[in-house]
C-alpha cells in the first residue's frame, strides 16, 4: 500500500490510501449462475470474430493489390504500415467497445496473463479462450465465404515463419511482441495507476492498440505477427495448409511465454507483490 495523489476542486493535490483489490478466486463457480458471465463470453466471441474478419481481409486485400503476376503497382495498397494500423486500430475499437462487458481481452495470451495475475478465474479464462478461438475461426470463415478466390490465392492471412528466419528467431519475436502487448495491458488497466493519476484522463484502449500497432511493424517480416493464438489458430483452421500447421506451435508457445513473463514482471517487480506478501506474513507472525 502507498499514498496516491488525487485532485481536489481548487486544483490542489491530496493523498489517499490505496488498497489493492483482492485476487479473483481460482475456482469461482458462482460465475456460472450469472448472465453477466455468459454475456462477457459472447462479447469475446463477437469481438474476436470482427477482429479477424477486418484484419485478414486487409492482409488479403493488400496482397491482391500488389500481386507481381498481375503487374500491379507495387506501391499500391495499404502496405505493411496499413496492415499494422488495421490490427492496432481494430484492437483499439474492440477493447473500447467490450472493456466494460468482458474486459476486452480478444486474445488468449492476454487472458492467460490476467489469469496468472489472479485477475480472472480459471473458469472464465478457459471459456474466454474457447470463445476467442471459435470467434477467430468464424471470422476467417466469413472472409473465405466472401472472398474465396482471393483467400486461397493469397494465403488466407495465415501466420507463417518467413523464409530466412529460424524457428528460434520466430519464437523469440512472438515472446517479445506478446510481452510488449501484455505489459501494456497491465500498465494501462492498473487500478493503482488510475487512482494515482485520476486527474489525468486515461483511455486504456489507446495504448493497447498502439502496442499492437508497433509490434506488427517490427514482426510482420518475421512471422506475420501472431501475438494472439486465436488469430493464428483461426486462420490456420480455415486455410488448413501444411506450412501454417508446421509453425503453429510458435504462435501458442511464444505468446503464452511472453504473457507469463509480463504478468510476473508487473506483479512481482513493478507492483512488488512478493514483498507485500512477505510483509503480511511477518505481521501475522508477530501477532
Amino acid at each position: 500500500m502507498g499514498k496516491d495523489v488525487e485532485v481536489v476542486e481548487q486544483g490542489e493535490f491530496s493523498t489517499k490510501d490505496y488498497h489493492d483489490p483482492p485476487p479473483t478466486p481460482f475456482f469461482y463457480m458462482d460465475e456460472l449462475t450469472k448472465w453477466s458471465f455468459y454475456r462477457a463470453v459472447i462479447a469475446e466471441f463477437i469481438a474476436t470474430l470482427l477482429f479477424l474478419y477486418i484484419t485478414v481481409l486487409t492482409v488479403i486485400g493488400y496482397k491482391s493489390q500488389t500481386d507481381l503476376n498481375l503487374k500491379l503497382d507495387q506501391c499500391g495498397g495499404v502496405g505493411i504500415l496499413g496492415i499494422a494500423w488495421a490490427f492496432g486500430g481494430m484492437i483499439f475499437v474492440l477493447v473500447y467497445c467490450t472493456a466494460g462487458i468482458s474486459g476486452g481481452h480478444i486474445n488468449p495470451a492476454v487472458t492467460f496473463g490476467l489469469f496468472l495475475a489472479r485477475k480472472v478465474s480459471l473458469i472464465r479464462a478457459l471459456l474466454y479462450m474457447v470463445a476467442q478461438c471459435l470467434g477467430a475461426i468464424c471470422g476467417v470463415g466469413l472472409v473465405k465465404a466472401f472472398q474465396k478466390s482471393y483467400y486461397v490465392r493469397y494465403g488466407g492471412g495465415a501466420n507463417e515463419l518467413a523464409e530466412g528466419y529460424s524457428k528460434g528467431t520466430g519464437l523469440g519475436a512472438e515472446i517479445i511482441g506478446t510481452f510488449v502487448l501484455v505489459y501494456t495491458v497491465f500498465s494501462a488497466t492498473d487500478p493503482k495507476r488510475s487512482a494515482r493519476d485520476s486527474h489525468v484522463p486515461v483511455l486504456a484502449p489507446l495504448p493497447i492498440g498502439f502496442a499492437v500497432f508497433m509490434v506488427h511493424l517490427a514482426t510482420i517480416p518475421i512471422t506475420g505477427t501472431g501475438i494472439n493464438p486465436a488469430r493464428s489458430f483461426g486462420a490456420a483452421v480455415i486455410y488448413n495448409k501444411e506450412k501454417a500447421w508446421d509453425d503453429q506451435w510458435i504462435f501458442w508457445v511464444g505468446p503464452f511465454i511472453g504473457a507469463a513473463i509480463a504478468a510476473a514482471y508487473h506483479q512481482y517487480i513493478l507492483r512488488a507483490a512478493a514483498l507485500k506478501a512477505l510483509g503480511s506474513f511477518r505481521s501475522s507472525s508477530r501477532n
